[in-house]
């Protein structure tokens, strides 16, 4: 599937900068560089075709966030959406929270398909009558029309953090979110917008004596006391709410021993995590940093219980990733639903998963040639010097300007959807 209004690559707008399906997978949300965010939806299976599943279909666009001036600091505010999370479904209307740098926003989606009909004081242009002619009460009625979906802001969590938004995430209680900065993480009632609890700060008197910054944070699935949050240096820190309200001391601390062979000017870069992610189960977490992905048992904080290599044939090539600021790339990763299999992208548009139990890789690439319906996707290879083969592509001929940072997966079933800049594609497994 591709992204509305893709013909303008040139458009930087388009770019999607954020994916995220909501609990039963039904809808499925992407946020990019203009601040807009657009829903997509499962259409129903089809009567006569019932292999056929439904397809997602844009179901809503709005515009979340506006370009802002933040004149004490002479800073613009980009519109960029950084996260999308959902609420858990209530009603028959839908809330996600939308963040950009510095504020975050509560929307309410629904659905109107009816519209009232005979008004006493208005005619029926809505001009108000005077009310010396109103002779007669009328009972309004309720006329059907063509649904409406229409998108409101709800809340606006605003003025909180100094730096920027880089996480959101929904307390298992749906009372309350966190969000959080380079240096701090604040926790919010969704009732309450003018005031938030500082949880995390980790910022030093003296900003010189900075040596790491928050970089991703999230609450666990079901126990509402509990968050973990990564660090650049390559930590997780694991924090209970029970034990203290500032939650300045960790309870556990995620920490690999650095291998001293493979030590060398770029470690401390490609060490920084860039995303931290419970399983659905609760019993690990994952992390992702430049070259690694990696899975943590909240049990074991010496080192984690597996490590699966992205991409290790770039290895050689972080000079040249360093000079076109590459290596900064922020990867995301995500689990499947059964917390068997992991999900997190590379460049030239490739994206890799890893089975856990297994132990089978492999690499796919999103790309028009690949998104026509029904297409299968042919595994990729990527060879380093020698021969290379006619399926495989030399690693000199990879397009870094190609990533794929941002993915989801369907919470329950085999679909996947992958952000190669500014189009979205939609992959299945096939049904026999």
């Amino acid at each position: 599937m591709n992204y509305p209004d893709e013909s303008t690559y040139g458009n930087k707008a388009d770019i999607i900068s954020t994916v995220e399906f909501n609990h039963t997978g039904e809808l499925l949300a992407t946020g990019d560089k203009g601040g807009r965010v657009v829903i997509f939806q499962r259409e129903q299976e089809s009567k006569n075709q019932v292999h056929r599943r439904g397809e997602y279909n844009v179901y809503s666009t709005f515009q979340s966030h506006e370009p802002e001036f933040d004149y004490l600091k002479s800073l613009e505010i980009e519109e960029k959406i950084n996260k999308i999370r959902w609420l858990p479904q209530q009603n028959a209307a839908y809330f996600l929270l939308s963040t950009n740098d510095k504020t975050v926003k509560l929307w309410k989606v629904s659905e109107r398909d009816k519209r009232p009909e005979g008004y006493n004081l208005k005619d029926e242009e809505g001009r108000l009558r005077d009310p010396a002619t109103i002779t007669t009460l009328r009972v309004p009625v309720l006329r059907p029309m063509d649904l409406m979906v229409e998108a409101t802001p709800r809340r606006v969590f605003a003025n909180a953090h100094t730096y920027h938004i880089n996480s959101i995430s929904v307390n298992s209680d749906y009372e309350t979110y966190m969000s959080a900065d380079d240096l701090r993480i604040n926790l919010w009632n969704f009732e309450i917008t003018n005031q938030s609890f500082n949880i995390v700060d980790i910022k030093p008197a003296n900003m010189e004596e900075l040596t790491e910054v928050i970089t991703a944070a999230e609450f666990h699935p079901h126990h509402c006391n509990t968050f973990v949050y990564s660090s650049s240096k390559g930590t997780i820190r694991l924090c209970d709410m029970r034990a203290s309200a500032l939650c300045d001391r960790h309870t556990k601390f995620f920490e690999e021993p650095e291998d001293p062979s493979n030590r060398s000017f770029f470690s401390e870069i490609i060490s920084s995590i860039s995303d931290v992610k419970f399983s659905h189960s609760g019993r690990y977490i994952m992390t992702r940093d430049y070259l690694t992905v990696k899975v943590w048992d909240l049990n074991m904080e010496s080192r984690p219980i597996e490590t699966y290599q992205v991409h290790d044939y770039l290895r050689s090539k972080l000079c040249s990733l360093y000079e076109n600021d590459c290596i900064f790339d922020k990867f995301e990763c995500v689990w499947n639903g059964s917390d068997s299999v992991i999900m997190t992208g590379s460049y030239n548009n490739f994206f890799r998963m890893f089975d856990r139990n297994t132990k089978r890789d492999v690499t796919l690439e999103a790309s028009r040639e690949n998104s026509k319906p029904r297409a299968i996707l042919k595994p990729r290879k990527v060879c380093v010097g020698g021969k290379r083969r006619k399926d495989e592509i030399s690693v000199d001929s990879l397009d870094f300007s190609k990533k794929i940072l941002h993915t989801a997966w369907h919470p329950s079933e085999n679909i996947i959807a992958v952000a190669a800049t500014n189009n979205l594609y939609i992959f299945q497994d096939k049904v026999n």
